[in-house]
């Protein structure tokens, strides 16, 4: 494939999807989101991608939110548009059905701070700052900040974070539960590589059970919840991986999965 805006490497079952606008600080323009979209379906279609992380390039910005030039002369519908398919793009990273880690280095903001809300874990630098500061231009979140933001952090913040438009510090998105891990700087790849090296090495079936039962069955329901949870450890129970999984805590050796 080949993007304009976006950057893909692979490492072993590990790919890593970059948003190559620095001197924009990353902003999600249309093409961007249209192009995010392309690569996170290629990637859930691709059996040897087990796991995605996602950067910005460049040492200031994850991503710095929307491309306010391109919102300065949009039309209502088109601002309706622009909404839907960010948000349609957010919801596939969501229910990819395969770990997405945001790399967090610097402003994660508006749109950066609603994709990587949508990613299934996030690692930031102590650097980063992070906010939804729509308010700011007399809008609101409009890619899933205000229901993510509930979903992950409570009542109480998302209406701080989305009325008061301010970014935060990293420990405070940790405090709140925004971000799992603050590592210094120069730790970030080196983090970002451990988390994404073991979630690869894992069973791909046991992680699509767990992504759908958490992130779908999380949102239903009790007992519809459960039900995705008992269909998932079943399915998994009549995989390879779960008979060299058992095998090998009782051989007292690593296992090897294969996605079988």
């Amino acid at each position: 494939m080949s993007f304009k805006n976006l950057l893909i490497a692979d490492d072993g079952a590990i790919r890593t999807i970059t948003i190559n606008r620095p001197d924009k600080l990353n902003a999600l323009n249309q093409q961007t989101i249209a192009e995010l979209h392309q690569a996170f379906a290629a990637a859930r279609a691709d059996d040897a991608v087990r796991v995605i992380v996602l950067a910005g390039s460049g040492p200031k910005a994850f991503i710095a939110g929307a491309d306010i030039a391109e919102l300065d002369t949009a039309t209502a519908v088109q601002m309706r548009d622009f909404s839907r398919a960010g948000q349609d793009m957010m919801r596939l990273v969501e229910t990819l059905g395969k770990p997405v880690i945001a790399r967090i280095q610097g402003f994660a903001l508006g749109g950066g701070m609603e994709l990587a809300m949508a990613c299934t874990l996030r690692i930031a630098s102590d650097k980063a700052r992070m906010g939804q500061p729509e308010i700011n231009l007399g809008l609101l979140p409009g890619f899933g900040g205000t229901q993510r933001l509930v979903r992950l952090c409570g009542r109480g913040a998302a209406l701080e974070l989305c009325l008061l438009g301010a970014p935060i510090k990293a420990p405070r998105a940790y405090e709140l539960g925004l971000v799992q891990r603050v590592v210094e700087a120069d730790q970030l790849d080196e983090t970002v590589a451990s988390v994404a090296s073991q979630l690869a090495a894992s069973a791909p079936h046991a992680l699509r059970g767990i992504l759908d039962a958490i992130i779908i069955g999380g949102d239903a329901p009790l007992e519809v919840g459960l039900s995705y949870e008992t269909q998932a450890f079943g399915l998994c129970s009549a995989s390879e991986d779960k008979a060299e999984g058992t095998r090998a805590f009782l051989e007292k050796r690593k296992p090897e999965f294969k996605g079988r």
